[in-house]
């Protein structure tokens, strides 16, 4: 039983916390950037850009859509900005910078595929209406919360983030596949994808060494490598399920709405399933229930 020293402390040190996270918003409130009347727009195209990782574009895209108000839509990348999300065990493919010229070549060919868009490039002295990482400058746990309504908050704005917002023509090829990706970052503690070694067909989409470490669980696991994320995407819709960790492929499989499973990072549980065929874990019981029941 609790003494009531131990109740009084505690309740010191909850209230403690809230204030000091209170102070901190209050002072992050001071000299924020004027981001809701952007250079004046002309005609019917409008510029953005973004510096932050590839996920993070993805989950941009319904903002775009809602701040072009129907006008063509270029995406300006600045490249090779330093990582900041990432602790030093934590690998990425693209080092210790956020994008690169491959980063470019990889999405450029998804994104130019979407509707309005029609320009995908790095960023040099092109016109810029709104810099989508402007969000870093709003006092906010970006741990916390959905990546896709960072940008919301930003902007003042909202869209129905339940119904797809990237199309591409799904490989049937994949059909029958279970497609996984889980990069060496956000893994929740305890989390086994062994007993996945009982389906007949496993692939995985992702980074060569990322495959190789998952391939000790599953001796069984198929790689399946890509030269863009045009293809990426298009093997994740025509899949018969999709599980992933908070890194990039998961972010194609919610902007898609294809079936899929999340494995969520509890320290860092800033990517939400939303709309139908969503489903997410952090526990081993409920994982493999939830496989289970997707496909028997």
């Amino acid at each position: 039983m609790m003494s009531r020293f131990s109740k009084i402390f505690n309740n010191w040190k909850t209230e403690f916390n809230v204030r000091r996270k209170e102070t901190q918003f209050l002072n992050g409130l001071q000299n924020l950037p004027e981001v809701l009347h952007p250079v004046a727009i002309t005609g019917d195209e409008i510029s953005f850009s973004h510096s932050g990782h590839a996920g993070d574009i993805i989950y941009s895209i319904p903002a775009m859509y809602e701040l072009a108000v129907g006008r063509k839509i270029n995406l300006y990348l600045t490249l090779n900005q330093p990582n900041r999300d990432f602790t030093k065990q934590m690998r990425h493919p693209n080092g210790n910078v956020m994008l690169t010229e491959k980063s470019v070549e990889l999405i450029a060919p998804l994104l130019l595929a979407q509707k309005d868009f029609i320009r995908c490039e790095a960023l040099k002295e092109q016109t810029i209406h709104y810099d989508l990482t402007a969000f870093r400058e709003f006092p906010f746990d970006y741990r916390m919360g959905s990546i896709a309504r960072w940008y919301f908050l930003t902007y003042g704005i909202s869209r129905d983030l339940s119904k797809p917002w990237l199309q591409v023509t799904p490989n049937e090829s994949f059909k029958d596949a279970l497609v996984i990706a889980r990069s060496s970052r956000y893994r929740t503690p305890k989390i086994d994808y062994g007993f996945l070694k009982k389906y007949p067909r496993v692939v995985f989409v992702g980074m060569p060494d990322e495959f190789a470490d998952m391939q000790q669980q599953i001796p069984s696991l198929v790689y399946e490598p890509v030269k863009n994320f045009s293809e990426l995407a298009s093997v994740i819709a025509g899949s018969k399920l999709f599980i992933g960790n908070q890194s990039f492929p998961f972010s194609l499989a919610e902007a898609l709405k294809v079936k899929r499973v999340l494995e969520v990072f509890p320290q860092c549980p800033n990517v939400l399933v939303e709309g139908a065929d969503a489903y997410d874990f952090c526990y081993q019981p409920q994982f493999e229930k939830i496989v289970t029941t997707l496909l028997g």
